[in-house]
């Protein structure tokens, strides 16, 4: 078996649920990776396997994706999200969180830090979908993700899977074709649907916590006119541009991502 710093998998029953996660190196301080909409905690192992090297590394299965809980049964709206967050950290008992959400896990963190923020040293919001009411659309298509999933559902390859992630390599490929089943559709079109009818620029200037935003420049999620509104609404947050990356920024340039993250405070452009 190669070198790896992953510990173990684990489950937590919190708020309600069983939340499933990944832990990776042990030492420093706690990071715990909140990942996107269709994205199981396995998918983002080799982000956790460099980041553990600095941090105590936690990824989780958000409710709905890999072994976490899942089905028709339960919410899959922010605020829903957020306490399964808050129960996570303190059912493990963490302190001086660094909280890492990409994408619809940034969404959540947002929501998380405004109203438990007492567990977390800072704040990190990768791409995060700016959509909400009377907003434009998040640039992703629903199609996208219900299409894949449902063949994966089926059982796809890593050259299935090509036709929706064309530049991941053969292994990013094989690795999501092999857990994307796990992701709930349902849970993928109510949190979809959210992304247009829930608000997180009102939590903004709630909060208190160091905060850094990072941008993909060819995500097309996060415009220059929705960094100047971020920053007016909240002039603390820095903010920390990753080049030649799209919406997925470690896949498309892994070393400009770890810079972003990692950085001191105020580093980065």
């Amino acid at each position: 078996m190669a070198d790896t710093r992953l510990l173990y998998g684990a489950n937590l029953f919190a708020n309600g649920i069983r939340q499933h996660y990944l832990r990776y190196g042990g030492k420093g301080d706690p990071l715990v990776l909140i990942p996107g909409i269709t994205s199981p905690a396995i998918t983002w192992g080799f982000v956790a396997e460099a980041l553990a090297a600095h941090h105590d590394v936690y990824v989780l299965d958000v409710r709905g994706r890999g072994l976490s809980s899942g089905g028709a049964d339960l919410a899959y709206d922010l605020d829903t999200y957020a306490a399964d967050i808050r129960g996570f950290i303190d059912g493990l008992g963490l302190r001086n969180v660094v909280l890492l959400g990409h994408s619809m896990g940034a969404r959540i963190a947002i929501r998380m830090a405004r109203h438990s923020a007492e567990a977390l040293q800072r704040l990190i919001l990768v791409d995060p979908p700016v959509s909400g009411p009377g907003r434009r659309a998040y640039p992703a298509k629903l199609d996208w993700y219900v299409d894949s999933i449902r063949q994966a559902q089926r059982g796809m390859t890593a050259e299935d899977m090509r036709i929706f992630c064309p530049t991941w390599t053969q292994e990013q490929r094989q690795l999501r074709a092999e857990w994307l089943h796990t992701c709930d559709e349902l849970a993928t079109r109510v949190t979809f649907e959210k992304f247009h009818t829930e608000d997180i620029h009102q939590d903004l200037p709630h909060l208190l916590v160091p905060t850094r935003l990072v941008v993909a420049t060819r995500g097309g999620v996060i415009a220059a006119e929705d960094e100047k509104e971020i920053l007016q609404l909240n002039p603390a947050i820095e903010i920390v541009h990753v080049q030649d990356a799209g919406h997925m920024i470690p896949w498309d340039n892994e070393a400009g991502f770890y810079e972003a993250v990692l950085a001191s405070s105020s580093e980065g452009a």
